[in-house]
């Protein structure tokens, strides 16, 4: 399996280096969603005192023509810092800066999708939305080929790998250690781990986060496992269906509440919702991934735990539903519901928009409201 050559490079010379005293100056490592909706990019800028607070960073630029989001001709784009995280690589005082990007007009880029989902979390302040986050990835030598696969064939089928132990049932979990440790250096609500049900797939778990803030973590915490797997010189991929064939996809699964689903009788309003996404199934399928639906469709096949992209379900404990209702809500009769539906190259912020739409604003039809006119 393929390595990236610079993972090889002494990392005790580099150290010599990150261990010098940086005085009063603070490196802060701004990053971005690039054009297609599902890369990130970042670079760094010096600041002369530690940022306490967003309002303390400056707004920034950079060329997107070099980034599907514009032409040569116009090609500054603007940073502008939302969200802070503690930085796990250089460590104290050093930043991690999640930024929304405008276009030389001022107007959102066309994959910034933050903008609009904090106006509509905004609207339901007081309902309380909570989210968590299921992030399945599949780890991958930088030939594309998964890791510890064997170089010609497959491994043994699934079965011993979902949340196995041992070096012929678990493989890369260096990555995943480090990657937890990392998360929660950041300040990043990483609530969990475990290896899935094919060989050099993982996933974490973040939340709950209420409201945009879903959103900035998993962003956030999606770098993070960019730039760990960076330094062992794998890959981290969110495609939903990495290998063809007879193996689990990778979702991304969404946990969701209300303050009323969450207490007592909090089933009837649980249930009330899934009416309502029963009714705009196909306004959420072309929500939860980048493509509309297209790379879904290559997962949601009704096999390997998933539905069928054309047909929606719900059930209590069923893991082949698009909704499912866990058993201990259904016993409870109040608390969340689970959407198997998003895939794992999904933009949270348009995923958990498209809930509180219609599970809050009880929007109907096969497009979102505007609610600016």
């Amino acid at each position: 399996m393929a390595t990236s050559a610079s993972s090889k490079l002494n990392k005790a010379v580099k150290q010599q280096y990150m261990s010098l005293p940086q005085g009063d100056s603070v490196q802060a490592m701004y990053i971005w969603i690039d054009g297609t909706g599902e890369g990130l990019r970042c670079k760094t800028r010096t600041l002369d005192s530690d940022p306490k607070t967003i309002e303390d960073l400056p707004e920034w630029n950079f060329d997107g023509s070099s980034t599907f989001q514009s032409e040569g001709s116009n090609s500054d784009m603007f940073l502008i810092p939302v969200a802070m995280f503690r930085d796990p690589f250089r460590k104290d005082p050093n930043k991690l800066v999640l930024c929304e990007v405008l276009k030389y007009n001022q107007k959102p880029a066309e994959t910034n999708l933050r903008l609009t989902c904090k106006k509509i979390m905004t609207m339901v302040d007081k309902s309380h939305p909570w989210f968590g986050m299921e992030q399945e990835y599949t780890i991958l030598g930088t030939d594309g080929h998964p890791f510890g696969w064997p170089s010609n064939g497959f491994p043994g089928p699934q079965g011993p790998y979902y949340c196995g132990v041992g070096a012929d049932k678990a493989y890369g979990r260096d990555v995943v250690e480090a990657h937890y440790k990392a998360c929660l250096y950041a300040g990043v609500q990483i609530c969990g781990t475990n290896a899935e049900v094919m060989p050099a797939q993982w996933e974490f778990q973040v939340g709950p986060c209420e409201g945009i803030n879903m959103g900035d973590h998993l962003w956030i915490a999606r770098f993070i496992l960019h730039r760990v797997c960076e330094d062992f010189g794998v890959v981290a991929s969110f495609d939903p269906k990495p290998i063809a064939g007879n193996w689990n996809g990778a979702g991304c699964h969404t946990n969701f509440s209300t303050k009323e689903m969450r207490e007592d009788g909090g089933l009837k309003v649980i249930e009330e919702s899934i009416e309502r996404l029963a009714k705009r199934h196909m306004y959420h399928i072309r929500a939860y991934d980048p493509k509309g639906g297209l790379d879904n469709a290559r997962r949601l096949t009704g096999r390997h735990e998933t539905s069928n992209i054309d047909q929606f379900s719900a059930g209590v404990a069923n893991r082949g539903a698009s909704i499912r209702i866990p058993r201990a809500v259904g016993q409870d009769k109040k608390g969340y519901f689970e959407d198997r539906r998003p895939s794992a190259n999904c933009d949270p912020y348009i995923v958990t928009e498209a809930l509180v739409r219609s599970c809050l604003l009880k929007e109907e039809g096969d497009e979102p409201t505007d609610y600016s006119k």
